[in-house]
């Protein structure tokens, strides 16, 4: 069941790989890791448990940063073909540990989210 579109602070549908791409790295300048927990089989299917996170030094969606660490868990699956090469990847994980951790800050104006995603001369350009 989908939340209905006023409840919907990202939306996976309407975002293309380029605002996505922006949004993330605007949101976490410094990145957002990807750790590895554990490792339960090996090629050619392959399942681990990961864990992603990062610092929420820059605006999402409309919301201030907090500078807290946002994290979530979850598990993931890829299956490689005979040479190796992955064919199919799949995520599983709760979009709601990761977007909860980004609307904790005020809601700002739109000039101030702008002003704040262009600051940076390095991350101005990456979207």
């Amino acid at each position: 069941m989908k939340l209905p579109e006023e409840f919907r602070s990202y939306n996976p549908d309407t975002e293309t790989a380029e605002t996505s791409h922006k949004t993330f790295t605007t949101t976490f300048p410094h990145g957002f890791a990807l750790e590895i927990i554990q490792v339960y089989t090996g090629p050619p299917l392959i399942v681990y448990k990961f864990r992603h996170w990062g610092y929420m030094e820059g605006p999402f969606k409309g919301h201030a940063p907090t500078g807290e660490k946002v994290e979530f868990y979850g598990m993931a699956i890829f299956e490689l073909d005979e040479h190796d090469k992955v064919v199919k990847v799949e995520f599983f994980y709760d979009p709601a540990e990761l977007l909860g951790g980004l609307l904790k800050g005020p809601v700002i104006d739109a000039s101030a989210e702008g002003a704040a995603t262009s600051s940076c001369p390095v991350l101005r350009n990456t979207g």
